[in-house]
């Protein structure tokens, strides 16, 4: 007899079959499940999963003219088992800092193919049903943006899409490939209308990181995911030629905080004030005075009181649609989604803009409590029933 939480997981796979078969909306939920947090809630928690994405392996492995293990966290099968029948296991290439890897790979015709042909091997080996390639700043304004300035890369433009368009040769038409992208406008330089066409052919979705899209670089306090400043990500990708679609917005399962000036206005004004200076001028180091952290994790020692204050005095901003406080005591800036500030970006931002999917980064960032997914399981139910009643109402007309 089957229990109470695998029928759970086969009638959500049913609706999900069912959906497909008659052509109804398949809102993508997409879960990046990394190596830090590699822990998975029960299974009717994730039945609404469609994708999960294992991060990372090192974009350096697929130069070499013949690896013969490919390391990462888990395995996919493994992975499998956790998640309901059907659910698209990828593997993620890269991340944050590791760009040289991809550069390598980019710079001829000859090792773009040694590099797809290696990914393709890969995903054969491993069973995964695809890749996500998270060369997240091709052209510059990655982690050493001031030690290698962005005119040192700009041949990595015109030559990222060669890759993508490589890879996409090398892999069977089946399996999939998708992109982390930046959210910040400053920050898409190889996503522009001239690069974009020739991205779009090789790419299943693009995964946009609507977060951290108030960093250490910045010198006034904003929401990292808030939902103007997600709805303009998403704008800038379509004016550039990308149909909503095939996007995803991104979710974050962490909290950020800043330190903020020392008579910079945020006692005036908490929205727009100074923040500190956070990396070091001519090396682009962090000076630590930013930080984030998963909902999973301890807090931070030296933050916990701010943090508790934050949690109890928290408030959300109506106009840029975001949670956050700013901590007098400390100067200290908190930004963060909460789960109801998760609901209202389906209305605000999922449903407005009609995008193909939402990400977070990352699963087990959200345990134990598991609060925040589901919040966005239950606006991608919502999403979903909504589409099925105007689908149903259309065809009744």
């Amino acid at each position: 007899m089957l229990s109470y939480k695998q029928i759970l997981v086969y009638v959500s796979l049913f609706l999900r079959v069912a959906l497909a078969a008659t052509g109804g909306p398949q809102l993508r939920n997409v879960m990046y499940l990394t190596g830090q947090h590699p822990i998975v809630p029960p299974a009717p928690q994730v039945s609404s999963v469609t994708h999960v994405i294992l991060a990372f392996m090192r974009s350096a492995t697929f130069n070499d003219a013949n690896p013969n293990e490919w390391p990462l966290f888990t395995t996919v099968n493994a992975t499998r088992d956790k998640f309901a029948p059907g659910t698209k296991i990828m593997i993620a290439i890269g991340g944050w800092g590791d760009t040289q890897g991809f550069a390598d790979a980019a710079r001829t015709a000859q090792t773009r193919t040694l590099f797809a042909e290696n990914i393709a091997r890969m995903v054969s080996a491993t069973g995964a049903d695809g890749v996500d390639i998270d060369w997240e700043y091709p052209g510059g304004n990655g982690a050493d943006y001031k030690t290698t300035p962005n005119p040192t890369k700009a041949w990595e433009i015109p030559a990222y899409p060669l890759l993508l368009s490589t890879i996409r040769s090398a892999l069977p038409a089946p399996k999939l490939i998708s992109a982390a992208v930046p959210g910040l406008p400053r920050d898409m330089l190889a996503f522009t209308p001239h690069t974009l066409p020739s991205l779009l052919p090789s790419l299943s979705f693009l995964n946009i990181m609507t977060y951290d899209l108030m960093n250490r670089r910045d010198a006034v306090t904003a929401h990292h995911t808030g939902v103007q400043s997600s709805l303009r990500a998403l704008d800038a990708y379509h004016a550039a030629g990308v149909p909503y679609e095939d996007m995803n917005l991104g979710f974050a399962f962490y909290v950020k905080w800043f330190e903020t000036a020392v008579d910079g206005g945020c006692d005036v004004q908490a929205i727009g004030c100074r923040a500190a200076l956070m990396e070091d001028p001519a090396t682009g180091e962090d000076l630590g005075r930013a930080g984030a952290f998963a909902w999973h994790d301890e807090v931070p020692g030296q933050l916990d009181a701010s943090f508790t204050r934050a949690m109890g005095y928290g408030v959300y901003d109506e106009e840029g649609g975001g949670q956050y406080f700013w901590d007098g005591e400390e100067g200290v800036w908190w930004s963060w989604d909460t789960p109801e500030a998760i609901l209202r970006k389906f209305p605000a931002v999922v449903e407005r803009r009609g995008v193909g999917g939402v990400f977070a980064w990352g699963l087990g960032e959200d345990g134990d409590g598991w609060v925040h997914l589901d919040a966005l399981n239950e606006g991608v139910e919502g999403w979903r029933k909504r589409r099925e009643n105007e689908g149903g109402e259309r065809d009744e007309l």
